[in-house]
C-alpha cells in the first residue's frame, strides 16, 4: 500500500524476506520503476515472519542515527498495540587491571632488589648464605604482601534492544482506574516536561461525533509560545483502538 512504498522516500532498494511455519522463506526485492523481483530463498535466520531491509539514500543518512529513529517511533507508532524494538548502543565504565602498570612497576621492584642484595653482599661479605638470602629476601616479601594491584577505568561498548512504546493508551480506560501518578508519567512522556501537569481532564464524548479524550494543563507557558513561526502540536490525534 502507499504505507508501504513511501519507504522509496529514503531508500533506493527494498528487501523484503517473508516466511512462515509451513513454508519457505520468499524474498521480495525492489529498486521502484515499476519492477519487482520474488524468489525462493534459504534463511536460516528467520523461523517466522518478515524482515524488511532498507538501503537508505546518500541525503537520508540520517536515518540512521539511533535519535532520529527513536523521535519517529514517538511521534508515529508509540501507541500501536505490538511492541517496537531498537538496538541502541549502551556505554558503561569498566574497572579493569592495568598489565602496563603492573608491569612497569615489577621492573622497579626487581631493579630495588638487585640493588638491596649487591648492598647486602658489600655491607657483609662474611654471613653466611642463608643469612643473606633471609636479609635480601624478607623485604621482597613485605613489599609484595602490601603491593596493590593498579586499576583503571575503560570505556565498555555494548549493544542491546530496547523496547521503545512503553508508554500505555491512558484514554482507552476509566478515568476512575487511572491514578494521578499514571497521569504525570503520562503526561511527561507525551510532552517532553520535566514537571508534573498542574490540572487533567480526562472525559469522553458521545453523538454523532464520538471520541474519548484527555487534556492536560502545564504548570508553567512554553518560552516560545509566542513565536510566530512555531509549529502547534498542542493536541495530539490518535486512532480509535
Amino acid at each position: 500500500g502507499v504505507g508501504f512504498y513511501s519507504a522509496y522516500l529514503v531508500a533506493d532498494k527494498v528487501t523484503v524476506v517473508s516466511k512462515n511455519n509451513e513454508d519457505e522463506a520468499y524474498l521480495w526485492e525492489s529498486s521502484a520503476g515499476g519492477t519487482f523481483t520474488v524468489q525462493s530463498i534459504e534463511d536460516d535466520s528467520l523461523k517466522r515472519g518478515t524482515k524488511i531491509t532498507l538501503q537508505l539514500k546518500e541525503d537520508q543518512q540520517e536515518y540512521l542515527e539511533e535519535r532520529r529513529i527513536k523521535d519517529l517511533i514517538k511521534k508515529h507508532s508509540e501507541f500501536i498495540n505490538f511492541p517496537i524494538s531498537l538496538q541502541v548502543e549502551k556505554t558503561t565504565d569498566k574497572e579493569v587491571t592495568d598489565d602496563e602498570a603492573e608491569e612497569d612497576e615489577k621492573k622497579d621492584d626487581d631493579k630495588k632488589d638487585e640493588d638491596k642484595k649487591d648492598e647486602d653482599k658489600k655491607d657483609d661479605e662474611e654471613k653466611k648464605d642463608d643469612e643473606e638470602k633471609k636479609d635480601g629476601d624478607d623485604p621482597k616479601v613485605e613489599e609484595e604482601a602490601e603491593k596493590k594491584k593498579k586499576t583503571k577505568k575503560i570505556k565498555e561498548v555494548s549493544y542491546e534492544l530496547e523496547l521503545q512504546n512503553k508508554t500505555k493508551p491512558l484514554w482507552t480506560r476509566d478515568p476512575k482506574e487511572v491514578t494521578q501518578e499514571e497521569y504525570a508519567a503520562f503526561y511527561k512522556a507525551v510532552s517532553n516536561d520535566w514537571e508534573e501537569h498542574a490540572a487533567v481532564k480526562h472525559f469522553k464524548v458521545e453523538g454523532q461525533l464520538e471520541f474519548t479524550a484527555i487534556l492536560f494543563a502545564p504548570k508553567r507557558a512554553p518560552f516560545d509560545m509566542f513565536e510566530p513561526n512555531k509549529k502547534k502540536t498542542n493536541i495530539k490525534l490518535y486512532v480509535r483502538r
